[in-house]
């Protein structure tokens, strides 16, 4: 009865003439008006806006991480890949200048082995985050800006998620050789054995840098979805990100 209702308005008030000779994209646009949704679309319900929002961070977190899990994710990638702490990263610059830097650029590449074996786990622990939190004024995040839900994810997460990180970077850090190399070097440049705070501070370096790299891509997988619709992969995301336009 309501949608008899708002059509017969919609024919009402169609232009003289046009009630026979319009096309149904005229009426469809006049009903659209009415309804007060382009072309016709029913309103976005905030559930449909959160579940949007939540396929937009899966997708771009399954996309990240196929491309950062793998040999050279990060150590080939001159954006996201990871240094040495400064301490090293210094010592590293100057034997870089007379060829001697070898032992350094190890402990680095390694570092950022351990950074793209432990991708799979990162994966999974922000989509579980992703799935978990309650995501407040969704409204507002979808009409944000273009990295607006990866921001409010990260914001809402980052500290859980490096909590939970932590452990399998250390783990792959051990299993890559990274800390044998780290006890070499230090031994080698004047700090003494290797310590646990050392292994530590190594292991925070890399799960802070790690996440930064993800999180910058997940970014820009929410921009394309926002601007592209050709990355809008899902019904969901043409329904939600589509009726932005």
């Amino acid at each position: 009865m309501r949608i008899a209702t708002f059509s017969a308005l919609a024919l009402a008030l169609l232009p003289t003439g046009c009630a026979t000779t319009g096309t149904a994209g005229d009426y469809g646009a006049i009903l659209g008006d009415i309804m007060g949704t382009p072309g016709g679309q029913s309103a976005l319900t905030q559930a449909e806006i959160d579940a949007g929002l939540r396929e937009a961070l899966t997708v771009g977190t399954n996309l990240v991480a196929s491309q950062l899990g793998k040999t050279n994710g990060y150590f080939g990638d001159p954006r996201i890949r990871i240094p040495l702490p400064k301490t090293y990263r210094d010592i590293q610059t100057n034997l870089a200048r007379v060829g001697a830097s070898g032992p350094l650029d190890d402990l680095e590449m390694r570092m950022n082995r351990a950074a793209e074996a432990a991708v799979p786990e990162a994966r999974t622990l922000i989509l579980g985050a992703v799935k978990s939190i309650t995501i407040n004024d969704a409204l507002q995040i979808l009409n944000g800006g273009d990295t607006a839900a990866t921001d409010y994810l990260r914001s809402q997460t980052e500290t859980q998620l490096r909590q939970a990180f932590t452990p399998y970077v250390k783990q792959t850090l051990a299993q890559s050789g990274a800390f044998t190399q780290l006890e070499q070097a230090a031994g080698q440049y004047g700090f003494g054995g290797v310590t646990g705070s050392l292994q530590n501070d190594l292991t925070q370096h890399a799960v802070g840098l790690g996440l930064d790299g993800i999180f910058l891509y997940v970014a820009e997988e929410e921009k394309k979805i926002r601007e592209n619709p050709v990355a809008r992969t899902s019904e969901i995301l043409r329904r939600v990100f589509g009726n932005r336009a």
